[in-house]
């Protein structure tokens, strides 16, 4: 049977405490016992339904949770205050000192940030690779690597991860695949792809509205239960814990994500069209002429469309910042990190959100200075906004 993530999440029914149709929101950091001996079992794990400590978790986190696991289809979820609260104890979790990653290359900055100059600190090492090279990828695997970590579509520059075959080699190599999937939510499913952990800022279209930051890891119940532990769990010893409130924001905000997810689609799938047709650029993974076009087409849950996310080069620095200037004085968006609010945000990753890159690495991968990443908002007159954008591209000369 074909996998149905909106479904999944729509069939997860929750009462409040007095019948509210959301779930209360456990407004507390701690909670009583009526035995000493129940709290002992609490914090060894062995005394389901009943919460210690909201470090460790609440109620509303594991409503979340669930809704989470059940959109990618793993055991269960953990979520976190941000995504990297969520990336990073995963990678101290599975690696020691002298262990080994194998990382795509063209990832989020603070992802790279951290495997480059943190994680050394720890003596774990990481070689970056192109994901999109499997060859690459297992020529990089040495005796002490422990996982292969990659984004689903790469953050700035688009590249599509070959899920299905990054999983052969994870697991002829015995090794974890830990595949951030914060670009495309529903568009695809790594974990029935072969991937082993799904990774999300929930910060961005999961939550849709730029008002908190989240993280989620979703995996084995294996693995969630080794992040929690309050004896060596990275996710429970780093502290990186979302508060409840917010999970139950975020909840409320996951049951228009379909509808959400659907439109950013069509809105950048229209852009890209149509730029492309006036002889601009544009890369953006549903258009034929986007390398991985048909292994994007192959993988994806078609309904979803390709996501919102398109990037164009506007030849240099000086004019992509003059243009992001004029867009946003447009009212067409904002310039603005981050990703997945209903306004189209702009931004010039190269001196932003991946300004943690060395410049010859930079220019290694095809990061340019005059590259914006655009995700793309829910307009509803696309023609319109499209329109907009071409007068701003032509009054700096971009078109």
């Amino acid at each position: 049977m074909k996998f149905k993530p909106a479904n999944n999440i729509q069939d997860l029914q929750y009462f409040g405490e007095f019948g509210g149709v959301n779930p209360s929101i456990s407004d507390s950091s701690t909670y009583t016992f009526l035995s000493a001996k129940t709290m002992f079992d609490t914090f060894e794990g062995n005394a389901d339904g009943c919460y210690l400590y909201s470090r460790h978790s609440s109620p509303s986190n594991l409503y979340l949770g669930k809704a989470l696991a059940a959109m990618e289809g793993t055991e269960t979820a953990n979520v976190t205050a941000t995504g990297m609260g969520a990336i990073t104890p995963v990678i101290m979790q599975l690696c020691g000192a002298g262990d080994h990653v194998v990382s795509s290359r063209t990832i989020y900055g603070g992802t790279y940030a951290f495997l480059k100059n943190f994680a050394p600190r720890f003596q774990v090492k990481t070689t970056f690779v192109n994901i999109t090279n499997l060859d690459k990828v297992e020529a990089a695997i040495t005796p002490n690597t422990k996982l292969i970590y990659c984004e689903s579509v790469s953050n700035p520059l688009l590249e599509v991860a070959d899920i299905v075959g990054l999983s052969k080699i994870a697991k002829k190599h015995h090794l974890q695949l830990v595949v951030d999937n914060t670009f495309s939510p529903l568009s695809v499913s790594p974990a029935k792809l072969g991937a082993d952990i799904v990774i999300h800022s929930l910060t961005k279209f999961i939550n849709g509205s730029s008002d908190t930051m989240g993280g989620v890891v979703c995996g084995s119940q294996e693995l969630i239960d080794s992040l929690r532990s309050v004896n060596d769990g990275a996710s429970m010893l780093l502290g990186a814990s979302l508060d409840s409130l917010r999970a139950a924001s975020i909840l409320k905000n996951m049951r228009t994500l379909h509808i959400r997810m659907k439109q950013h689609s069509h809105n950048a799938m229209y852009l890209a069209e149509r730029f492309e047709k006036d002889g601009l650029k544009p890369v953006y993974p549903g258009l034929a002429s986007h390398p991985s076009h048909s292994l994007f087409t192959k993988m994806m849950n078609e309904e979803y469309g390709y996501g919102g996310m398109l990037t164009l080069d506007a030849g240099s620095k000086e004019k992509a910042n003059e243009l992001m200037e004029v867009m946003q004085k447009g009212n067409i968006g904002y310039l603005a990190v981050s990703l997945g609010f209903y306004k189209t945000l702009f931004s010039a990753p190269g001196s932003s959100t991946s300004s943690e890159i060395p410049e010859e690495e930079k220019a290694a991968m095809g990061l340019t200075d005059g590259l914006i990443r655009f995700s793309i908002g829910l307009d509803n007159d696309i023609e319109r906004t499209y329109q907009e954008m071409k007068k701003c591209m032509k009054s700096v000369g971009v078109l």
